[in-house]
């Protein structure tokens, strides 16, 4: 079939040699060029590339048609990595990072940016949930977190033109069970309470179970935050590792950016009194050598930063010894939570000491209550109706 002219953004269909069709149609005036160029679709059937002519059509003649983009979704979750991340904390780049080289550029790095279905997507993850062979299949959480780093990534590739839509929002993810939250009860306090004495982390534990305090707030508590006479702990900062190989510690932001006060009982404030006088011996037995140039309320004989690792393996190693296998350092924070809602602590109370962003937040973590709580309140309706004087009718 000869060629026609093609005029203002509509094209014809001709059938090629090699059998396949094809349409040619005149793309806008590109503003950076001056020029104006052809796009060639191709189809298996005429159909098939009228149906695609008449949608470029449409949007030309809306003036909504974007050029499709050349890049693959490796080069571009790359670009957006290394370019579009720089209000995004550090710890949580290096994660995005790790999830794009583990797990997105195996698997969809070589497809066009443009050409990246919610079905290809969704085949990714399907695909990272089942076990092969011996390796187990990614958590629904992990999954999600893939999808998070993929979507952002795919929003930005929105504002900049690449692609028309995000093709995340199609895909379906995996239900997160949420994990049952462990605390330690009850006699079990006593039981920690009298094993942790004489550890070389024995006040660094129980700061912690009595302020609710994470780890890396914890590990990254100053002297200055510490304010005896009012009475407080102020929480600002928190001590962070780099994912990189010999990655160095730093102070980061907070999990939600937000300074908190929490107050600490005398119990606490003593606690770190006695710290405080055991480091200052610490610094003069080491002389020149002493480097606490962080003003850590937590280190080492020589004025280091703890390591993450070391503190949560040596609280590990004392709770098996309790039986308590399952309990982990982040549920120093919920025993915390718990015991302070069994003395009649309001949500709200807990909730700021926490530091979570709402009180719905903390209700929906800690809404349900112990069995002494249930117990309580049992006994408390029992002592109400016996308070009553009904009679039998």
């Amino acid at each position: 079939m000869p060629r026609k002219r093609s005029s203002n953004g509509h094209g014809h269909i001709r059938q090629r040699p090699d059998g396949r069709w094809e349409a040619q149609i005149l793309l806008p005036v590109d503003p950076n060029t001056g020029k104006q160029k052809r796009k060639s679709i191709y189809g298996k059937t005429e159909g098939e590339v009228a149906k695609k002519l008449r949608q470029v059509s449409v949007e030309i003649d809306a003036g909504k048609y974007k050029e499709p983009s050349k890049l693959t979704v490796g080069q571009w979750i790359d670009i957006w990595h290394k370019e579009y991340l720089g209000n995004v904390k550090p710890h949580t780049v290096s994660q995005y990072g790790t999830q794009i080289k583990v797990h997105l550029k195996p698997r969809i790095g070589k497809i066009k940016l443009a050409a990246l279905s919610p079905h290809m997507i969704q085949g990714m993850y399907n695909d990272l949930l089942r076990k092969e062979g011996k390796e187990e299949g990614l958590s629904p959480k992990s999954i999600r977190n893939i999808n998070g780093v993929l979507h952002s990534a795919m929003e930005k590739a929105i504002a900049l033109g690449y692609i028309s839509a995000n093709p995340t929002r199609g895909c379906t993810l995996p239900r997160v069970e949420h994990r049952e939250m462990e605390t330690i009860k009850d006699d079990d306090i006593t039981r920690f309470i009298e094993a942790v004495k004489g550890h070389r982390h024995e006040i660094l534990y129980l700061v912690t179970m009595f302020t609710g305090m994470r780890q890396g707030e914890i590990l990254g508590l100053t002297w200055d935050c510490v304010d005896y006479k009012q009475g407080v702990i102020v929480v600002n900062k928190q001590l962070q590792k780099e994912r990189a190989k010999g990655g160095k510690y730093h102070f980061a932001s907070l999990k939600n950016n937000k300074t908190r006060k929490v107050p600490a009982s005398v119990y606490v404030l003593n606690l770190l009194r006695t710290h405080q006088r055991k480091q200052m011996e610490w610094k003069l037995r080491a002389g020149s050598i002493w480097d606490n140039t962080m003003n850590l309320v937590f280190t080492n004989e020589l004025g280091g930063h703890l390591s993450n690792d070391t503190v949560y393996n040596n609280f590990k190693t004392i709770v098996k010894r309790l039986g308590l296998d399952a309990v982990r350092f982040h549920d120093l924070r919920h025993t915390f939570a718990l015991l302070s809602l069994q003395n009649g602590d309001s949500v709200k109370t807990v909730q700021q000491a926490l530091g979570h962003a709402t009180a719905a937040f903390t209700m929906d973590v800690y809404g349900h209550v112990s069995e002494q709580m249930q117990r309580e309140s049992a006994e408390k309706m029992d002592a109400f109706i016996a308070s009553l004087d009904l009679k039998k009718s």
